[in-house]
This record gives structure tokens, C-alpha cells and sequence, in this order.
């Protein structure tokens, strides 16, 4: 990790947003701390569950072995199977046998879909979550996580978007909430022009977050690119001004 950026985007976020949290950031890696590995700890069956720590600063380190369900570890690359009659959960179920989540109308539909989500195999043997100002000079980050409420959000996204032709510099696909952090940001780092995905639109998700959350993940190659245009953007006008001031609790509306 580039010290440098580390220490210039945490001035530049308490400058442009004030009291929002820290990106969570990820990464794949052959080799851990023993005792980073040692003190994380698997909490929730849910991957999102478990980066409520990291969040407050903790270190998750997520394997092919951590408790999990097996979306979590498809989506993160440590399994390339399904559960056994996938299309029926994710759609209506299986009569005296299975609850459906529907999300998707139909079995078939489900079928369609996957085939446009091929699985991927994990390229290391732990994934790694840090919190942005937990990074080491050794940790090579893949993508940031913003857990950020709509005041940020429309800071992040905007800025996402400030140096594009395209109107389309964030996508939404729908998906878990860990494909929508890890599986979409690690599909995007391989384009020459990376998106932001918003996420956490999945409702097996929304209860490991608080009501007014969603993510911005932003692969690490988009990052810089943003982070470089911040002093020369929106962020300086007025306009922004007035939303820094709610954010830092200036203003109530």
C-alpha cells in the first residue's frame, strides 16, 4: 500500500466527509499474519455479518474453511457450486421441501441468469478485509468498500462519474450482497474502464446494516482516479458545502 494515498485520502475525506466512516477494503493473499489470522473471528453465518468489526477497525480474514453459507464462498471464489435445486430457493421453492426466497419469478429465469454468472476460483487462499487506515505497507488492496448513507453516497457517486462520457460510471447488478462487493468489483478491475457497483440491495443482507446503508464499492485502479480529482470537482463548490454541513451535524432538516 502506498503510504502516500493512504495518508493524502484520509485528509481529503474528513475535509470533503465529515463524520462518515472509512472505506473497508479487501484483498486475496497466499500468506497472513499468524496473528491476524489467530484474533479473526466468524461471528455470522453471513459474510456481510462478519464486516460489521472491520468496520470499527478489526481484521476479517474469510477461507475456503470459515463458517459460511455457500453463496459467500461462491462469490468470493472459494466454491464454484450451487446449492442442490438453486433455481427453486432463489425463486418459488419446493413444495414440502423448500422455502423460496423469490427473487426471481421462476426456476427457469433463475437458470437463464447463471448462465451469465460464471463462478470464478479465488485468487488466493484468504481473503482479507481491512478497514482503509488498518493498511500496511504490504497489503495490496482490490477495491474499496464504502458503507455510506445517502448524503455520501451522492457525494461517491458523483464523483465516480465526474471525469466520464458515459452516464453509467456506477452500476447496480442484482445479486447477494457479497457478489455486489466482491464478486461484480473483482469483474470490474479486469475492464480498461472500471465501475463503482452500488450494492446491498439483497434483503437476506439489509439486516447486518443499519436502515439508511448501502455500499459503493469502487475497484482500487477507479479509486485513485477519484480520489486524485476530489480538490478540483464539486467537492468545492457550495453546493457540496451545504451537504458537508449536515453531514458534520451543522444543519437539520
Amino acid at each position: 500500500m502506498d503510504f502516500e494515498l493512504k495518508n493524502h485520502f484520509i485528509k481529503q475525506w474528513e475535509k470533503y466527509f465529515p463524520n462518515a466512516e472509512l472505506p473497508v477494503l479487501f484483498y486475496y493473499t497466499d500468506e497472513v499474519k499468524e496473528e491476524d489470522l489467530k484474533n479473526s473471528r466468524s461471528e455470522s453465518r453471513c459474510l456481510i455479518g462478519n464486516l460489521m468489526r472491520v468496520r470499527h477497525g478489526e481484521t476479517f480474514i474469510y477461507t475456503q474453511n470459515s463458517p459460511g453459507c455457500m453463496g459467500g464462498k461462491r462469490y468470493t471464489g472459494f466454491t464454484q457450486k450451487l446449492r442442490k435445486d438453486f433455481e427453486y430457493f432463489l425463486s418459488c421453492g419446493i413444495e414440502g421441501k423448500m422455502q423460496g426466497e423469490r427473487y426471481k419469478m421462476s426456476p427457469g429465469l433463475v437458470e437463464e441468469i447463471m448462465k451469465t454468472q460464471p463462478p470464478f476460483i479465488a485468487p488466493g487462499k484468504y481473503l482479507v478485509f481491512k478497514r482503509w487506515d488498518k493498511l500496511t505497507e504490504t497489503d495490496e488492496p482490490s477495491a474499496s468498500i464504502f458503507f455510506a448513507k445517502p448524503d455520501v453516497l451522492s457525494g461517491l457517486f458523483t464523483l465516480a462519474n465526474y471525469d466520464l462520457a458515459d452516464l453509467n460510471g456506477v452500476i447496480s447488478p442484482m445479486g447477494s450482497g457479497c457478489s455486489s462487493i466482491i464478486q461484480h468489483a473483482l469483474k470490474e478491475l479486469k475492464s480498461d474502464s472500471p465501475r463503482c457497483i452500488l450494492g446491498m440491495f439483497d434483503v437476506s443482507a439489509r439486516p447486518y446494516l443499519p436502515a439508511d446503508m448501502l455500499t459503493l464499492t469502487v475497484p482500487m485502479s477507479r479509486f485513485v482516479k477519484m480520489v486524485s480529482y476530489m480538490d478540483e470537482s464539486f467537492l468545492i463548490t457550495e453546493s457540496w458545502k451545504t451537504v458537508m454541513r449536515r453531514m458534520a451535524g451543522k444543519v437539520k432538516v
